[in-house]
């Protein structure tokens, strides 16, 4: 219940979807109640509000900080015993109706796995990721992920398939059961670096230590981050990701799947 709860609810408060609503009760009530001059305002704000958020860099400086809080990942020479990617970068329904893997702006989790499987040939590769659309028809990313690493030539027998998952806590409570990590054991950890944190907390959370491996920056790490968005969407795009992923770590910290409110590392 509190999973289609979250999903349904985020679905309204999505800041794009939010403003376009906003905008849209403005106009409503301007023309067909007596509240015009409420309403004007109302859409006028919600529309500079779009603008704003749209092409200044504000997403940008919200997601920073997610991205900067774990470093990217530096090879010490020590033996990787496991890679754990997580789910989020292909489309399930559109993979399946084509015949072929569909990528989403997330890529680099699949494209940077392939890179680690011939880096370190002998680590077991563990792809998570069920369906985890509310309005979708539920089919599940491991597999398709799975199918096509095979078609690259990697070793079946390498490949552990968890495709039950839903949310990010769900991936790494049944990534451990499915696992059971021993001792001493180093597995990797890919997923986009806006994501890393409440992906290691919930990992922290069910007892799977991991090593973070981040991936699918947004941001640049020079003063680029300061440059304005030359498409509204691409600036709502961000920013409807970025509220997204610090209203989880809030959720998560008060539902008891992180141990802490902005796991470090």
């Amino acid at each position: 219940m509190f999973y289609y709860a979250s999903k349904i609810a985020w679905f309204f408060a999505t800041p794009s979807n939010l403003l376009v609503s906003l905008i849209l009760l403005g106009l409503v009530l301007a023309v067909a109640t007596r509240l015009r001059r409420t309403g004007l305002v109302i859409a006028w704000v919600a529309t500079l509000a779009v603008l704003a958020f749209g092409l200044l860099p504000i997403a940008n400086y919200l997601i920073l900080p997610l991205e900067e809080r774990f470093p990217a990942f530096t090879d010490d020479g020590k033996p990787v015993d496991g890679i754990i990617l997580l789910g989020g970068a292909v489309e399930a329904r559109e993979s399946t109706s084509r015949g072929q893997l569909v990528a989403n702006e997330s890529a680099e989790r699949v494209l940077d796995t392939i890179e680690l499987a011939t880096r370190y040939p002998h680590a077991r590769i563990l792809i998570s990721g069920g369906g985890g659309t509310v309005f979708g028809d539920g089919a599940a990313e491991a597999p398709i992920i799975a199918d096509f690493f095979r078609r690259v030539n990697i070793d079946p027998g390498r490949l552990i398939v968890e495709d039950r998952s839903r949310t990010t806590f769900e991936n790494a409570a049944f990534s451990r059961e499915i696992v059971t990590p021993r001792l001493g054991e180093r597995w990797l950890l890919v997923t986009s670096a806006w994501h890393m944190p409440r992906a290691v907390g919930v990992f922290r959370k069910v007892g799977f230590p991991v090593t973070p491996y981040p991936v699918d920056f947004r941001t640049s790490a020079d003063s680029g981050v300061n440059k304005p968005f030359a498409f509204v969407s691409d600036g709502l795009r961000r920013l409807d990701v970025t509220l997204k992923e610090w209203a989880g770590l809030i959720a998560y910290r008060l539902a008891g799947h992180t141990p802490e409110l902005f796991p470090a590392p």
